[in-house]
């Protein structure tokens, strides 16, 4: 059977260490929460156009 191979850090691609995993240091960990926070990652979504009634696609709306 074959191994599973050893994940990296995504920061900086090091061996992570399963005290910070999955980073490999505080300082990589602390690197990647400043990206979230300051707006460097984004989780994507779609556009909602400025006429969209919120109602229309609300299925509990249906039930009342």
């Amino acid at each position: 059977m074959a191994s599973i191979a050893q994940s990296r850090c995504p920061v900086c691609n090091a061996d992570r260490t399963e005290k910070f995993r999955p980073f490999c240091s505080k300082r990589c960990s602390e690197i990647d929460l400043g990206r979230w926070l300051s707006g460097n990652y984004a989780i994507p979504t779609e556009e909602v156009p400025d006429d969209f009634d919120s109602e229309i696609s609300d299925p509990q709306c249906e039930l009342e």
